[in-house]
């Protein structure tokens, strides 16, 4: 018997677990984990950013929980020789009508307590050479790191203190009693006094199957990126960002430069027909018929139809791409850009088709399910799990 049973190995269940092993020494707690090691799906595909909570509607948790996050990460990454670096990243403006967008984002990050500036084009220059723009926002506690690397060291603090993963262990079944919780795995039958769903892309269906009807979907979309050819890294010093378009709900194509040293480009954002495929051809149909007959999908389609088609015109045609690319470093060119890795956003996607726009946590009877956990959710993992716990005050849990 199990005080805790957490579904889902990715960092945020992982730091979840960790928070709990905190707050309560000795807690019997179990992970279970579908694929055969941590963090395989928005973990292991994530950008590798530290983000520092600027595009986030203040008072919103997004914005608190990445700014904190922000701080815990760099901390957490200290303490336990995790190789990281706060390097900062440039928000820019390269035209006149993305001056008073970029001014609403610099106000954004002000209320949201964050210490950026606001920096001509000659400053511009003298952090990023090659990039084209007017004026930009420095953002400097941004940063990098392997995500994948926290997520092995914090699966080693969990089971040096007696907590236990199941990896290669899918929930098949759930049940959700008066005085405890059932799970029913393809290999063991585990039993609990509560359940913290922290499933990612199938977040939506882990709270279904513990019978709780939800007033959204996952929707997944799929990123896929370019890196710079190693004789054209130069081009880029650190993270090159450009203005977010109020009318789309995606970052826009922008530069990073990993820990290991490679430099990504994008993404872009287009739908996936298969919640866990990272190809362009990737389909299952449980997931495609589950998002095309959503109608909340289709009220999204509408609102967005300009927008979307441009990201898939540019999953294809390279030359498209590129051309966004030029936008903020017209230097590059095709044969400057190589095929490079592809993620999927799991985002939370209500009935009337708007896009749940913050973290999404749902008390349960005897469970705790968080529902929409998109980025910066890598970053705020570690203050994500610290806020569960604290819903999971009201419980009381014995073995």
């Amino acid at each position: 018997m199990y005080d805790y049973i957490i579904v889902g190995g990715g960092i945020v269940g992982l730091s979840v677990a960790m928070a709990l092993s905190d707050k309560f020494p000795g807690t019997k707690l179990a992970i279970i984990e579908k694929e055969e090691k941590l963090a395989s799906h928005q973990t292991g595909h994530n950008s590798g950013v530290i983000h520092s909570g600027i595009y986030y509607t203040p008072g919103s948790l997004k914005a608190r929980l990445a700014k904190e996050g922000n701080e815990s990460m760099v901390a957490f990454c200290e303490l336990h020789q995790i190789p990281y670096e706060q390097c900062g990243k440039v928000i820019v403006a390269t035209s006149e009508s993305e001056r008073l967008l970029l001014d609403n984002l610099y106000q954004k990050g002000i209320r949201n307590g964050l210490q950026i500036r606001k920096i001509n084009r000659n400053e511009l220059l003298e952090l990023e050479p090659h990039v084209q723009g007017l004026e930009a926002i420095h953002v400097p506690m941004a940063g990098i790191v392997n995500y994948q690397s926290v997520c092995e060291v914090i699966g080693t603090i969990i089971r040096n203190r007696g907590g236990e993963i199941f990896l290669n262990s899918e929930a098949k079944e759930i049940k959700e009693l008066e005085d405890e919780v059932i799970v029913e795995t393809n290999h063991q039958v585990l039993r609990g006094g509560m359940l913290i769903n922290c499933a990612g892309l199938q977040s939506d269906r882990i709270a279904k199957l513990t019978g709780y009807k939800l007033d959204m979907k996952i929707v997944p979309f799929r990123g896929e990126y370019y890196q710079l050819a190693p004789d054209k890294k130069y081009l880029v010093k650190n993270l090159i960002y450009p203005v977010p378009n109020p009318n789309f709900p995606f970052l826009g194509v922008h530069f990073t430069r990993m820990i290991d040293g490679t430099i990504d480009v994008g993404p872009n954002a287009v739908l996936n027909l298969d919640r866990e495929g990272y190809k362009k051809v990737s389909f299952k149909l449980q997931d495609a018929a589950e998002t095309l007959t959503y109608l909340g999908f289709w009220k999204l389609a509408s609102t967005y139809m300009k927008e979307g088609i441009n990201e898939m015109v540019r999953s294809f045609y390279k030359k498209k791409f590129v051309e966004s690319v030029q936008i903020l470093i017209p230097s590059i060119e095709g044969k400057d850009l190589i095929p490079g890795p592809t993620g999927i956003r799991a985002q939370a996607l209500r009935d009337d088709g708007t896009l749940v726009d913050d973290f999404y946590i749902i008390n349960g009877k005897r469970s705790v399910h968080v529902c929409n956990a998109p980025s910066p959710a890598a970053t705020a993992s570690i203050e994500i799990g610290k806020e569960v716990v604290n819903m999971l005050s009201s419980y009381k849990v014995t073995s």
